[in-house]
């Protein structure tokens, strides 16, 4: 097992609404610049994307009734990294979660500075969504 930390983000909207706005792969260069440092590009496989280490590859989960948008990015060296992400209701609102995976290779120094990275986008997302 992968050490991993979930990191979230609470939002004054509802969640159904919220999920509908964001889910949309084009979309996620709006704020998760941990993911993408490009737009993304569409191909037979998924989603292409500038990434900070190359092209990644990724996958995205399909639209659903659950607030489920995880998906999976492929890196240059064929490794894949799982990141679930979630929509769910806080109330009246909603919290968006994301849970980070510590990479086999990954020391203390560089988990933290991904973390602080998914941290930051988290709040940039609140940002763009406006509220």
């Amino acid at each position: 097992m992968l050490p991993s930390r979930t990191f979230s983000v609470s939002i004054n909207r509802e969640w159904r609404s919220l999920y509908d706005q964001i889910w949309r792969p084009e979309f996620f260069p709006k704020w998760a610049s941990g993911l993408a440092q490009s737009e993304l590009r569409k191909n037979d496989q998924g989603w292409l994307a500038d990434g900070a280490e190359g092209t990644v590859r990724i996958r995205f989960t399909p639209y659903n009734d659950h607030g489920v948008m995880d998906h999976w990015v492929e890196l240059d060296d064929g490794s894949e990294i799982y990141v679930p992400l979630r929509v769910i209701q806080n109330g009246s609102g909603a919290e968006v979660m994301l849970t980070l995976f510590r990479q086999p290779d990954m020391d203390d120094e560089r988990f933290s500075a991904d973390a602080k990275w998914v941290v930051r986008d988290l709040k940039r997302l609140k940002e763009v969504v406006g509220r």
